[in-house]
């Protein structure tokens, strides 16, 4: 079964910056892409990220794609987000999730199949 684990997040003051990391493990891992995306209680999931496997192509939203970054590690099997520039509105619940790719757009994967979540306070 693949699992994806989470790690980073935490507290940070404005202006800071936090890197989030998804390492896959398993026995074989068929998505496209892994993609972070977050959620803060009562509002709807946000995507920000994603990246495909084969060819390290990223994908933002608006929301991240000045302040974001998505990078991979294929021999680690690592996912990383670097968040920068880090403010009050982005502090929320943060999951990496595998991604299939088709036609042009990102498909979110069954919630079974996403990392744990870590929370992002950005507060003074």
């Amino acid at each position: 079964q693949t699992q994806l684990a989470q790690s980073g997040g935490g507290s940070v003051q404005p202006g800071g910056s936090l890197t989030l990391s998804c390492v896959v493990s398993g026995r074989s891992f068929s998505s496209d892409a892994i993609g972070w995306f977050r959620q803060v209680p009562g509002k709807e999931r946000e995507f920000l990220a994603a990246i495909l496997w084969s060819d390290g192509r990223p994908e933002y939203s608006d929301s991240a794609e000045d302040r974001f970054t998505i990078s991979r590690d294929n021999a680690k099997k690592t996912v990383y987000l670097h968040m920068s520039n880090l403010k009050p509105e982005d502090s929320a619940d943060y999951y990496c999730a595998p991604y299939s790719f088709y036609h042009g757009s990102y498909i979110l994967a069954d919630s079974a199949s996403w990392g744990q979540g870590t929370q992002v306070t950005v507060s003074s």
